[in-house]
């Protein structure tokens, strides 16, 4: 089977060996029709029509079909044309066969070649818009990430400097809360680096992510745990369906996401009750839920709040930027075909994001 493909792929490379081929095929085919069925040379003449137009389609050049259309009638004219086997350009109506036949393969390459520089110009404008997008994406990286690393990083130089400077004259608790410190925002740091690594693995792939089918209360289950190892005192009811669900996703990028709108929930949102985690299914795909009863969203901030820009909402700490990770949380679910979300409620907001069912596939011209 693999020889076989091979060899066909070989065909396909060679136009003029194609050609021929196509050719000898039309010929066998006029053949056998012309023999067994006592078809007429005009119907033989439709055989050899298809054959030329299935070289325009393959090969689009000019030389391959003239060639293909001078043999096609002289076979016509040879084969299947009293007298046979013998050559008869003074056939009555044969000027009509050979003109009418040069001009259905001259159409159909022409057509053919018209399509491809179409083909080739739609596949050039997506390919500036996906370099504008990703233009757009590392413009909003670089504002997400000057904002959000650099208040982190001067406040571990601070504590750092506070520390090696006056550390003899600091009570042990004043000593240890400065460690503390520095340790929260070296850990917020990681969770930027992952982020960052996380998209430039997206790029990298051109938005073509390697998914497999994954259960999806196994990825819940993962990221509860890591959730409750970095958040002890996390507050988070989960709710999932009672059927059994398998979707097709990169399990590592989903986890991440779900921890970014849990870890941004409990950051800012300042929730009043335990947050909400709910996984609904769906006819066609899956929705993940995130809902708190906290502070909402600015209503301004709805539109932008996935670009990585427009500031950060009030919080505790008062440093720690949702920007990068929602911007990342949105790359993530492009490159999954699934749509992600926020919204306010009557009592919080919500972040929510939806993943297919099944495998979606670019359509093929």
């Amino acid at each position: 089977m693999r020889h076989l493909r091979y060899i066909y792929q070989f065909i396909l490379k060679h136009r003029l060996l194609y050609s021929a081929i196509i050719m000898a095929l039309a010929t066998l085919l006029a053949a056998f029709f012309f023999h067994y069925e006592h078809s007429s040379s005009a119907n033989i003449a439709l055989i050899y029509i298809l054959a030329l137009l299935l070289i325009a389609r393959r090969t689009g050049g000019y030389l391959y079909g003239l060639a293909a259309t001078v043999f096609a009638v002289a076979c016509i004219n040879f084969l299947f044309t009293y007298p046979f086997l013998k050559l008869n350009f003074r056939l009555s109506g044969y000027p009509v066969t050979f003109v009418a036949m040069t001009l259905i393969s001259m159409v159909a390459t022409t057509s053919v070649i018209h399509l491809r520089r179409q083909h080739v110009k739609l596949a050039e404008q997506e390919l500036q818009l996906l370099e504008a997008e990703r233009e757009k994406t590392r413009a909003n990286l670089l504002r997400a990430v000057s904002h959000d690393l650099r208040t982190p990083l001067t406040g571990i130089i601070g504590s750092s400097s506070a520390y090696l400077n006056n550390g003899d004259f600091y009570p042990e608790e004043s000593k240890r809360e400065l460690i503390k410190n520095i340790n929260d925002d070296a850990h917020w740091l990681l969770e930027m680096v992952e982020n960052l690594l996380s998209i430039t693995k997206i790029q990298n792939d051109s938005h073509s992510l390697k998914t497999s089918p994954e259960v999806v209360d196994e990825v819940v289950s993962e990221v509860m745990t890591k959730l409750k190892k970095r958040h002890p005192n996390a507050e988070v009811s989960v709710v999932t369906p009672n059927e059994f669900l398998m979707i097709p996703m990169d399990a590592m990028l989903i986890e991440q996401v779900l921890l970014n709108l849990l870890e941004n929930a409990l950051a800012h949102a300042q929730s009043r009750e335990p947050l909400l985690f709910v996984v609904e299914s769906g006819e066609t795909d899956v929705t993940f839920r995130v809902i708190d009863y906290g502070i909402g969203i600015p209503e301004e901030r709805l539109a932008t709040i996935f670009d990585g820009t427009g500031g950060n909402l009030p919080t505790v700490d008062g440093y720690k930027g949702m920007g990068i990770g929602l911007s990342i949380c949105k790359t993530i679910i492009t490159a999954h075909k699934g749509t992600i979300a926020a919204r306010n409620h009557t009592s919080g907001a919500e972040f929510y994001f939806t993943l297919p069912k099944e495998e979606l596939h670019e359509p093929q011209i």
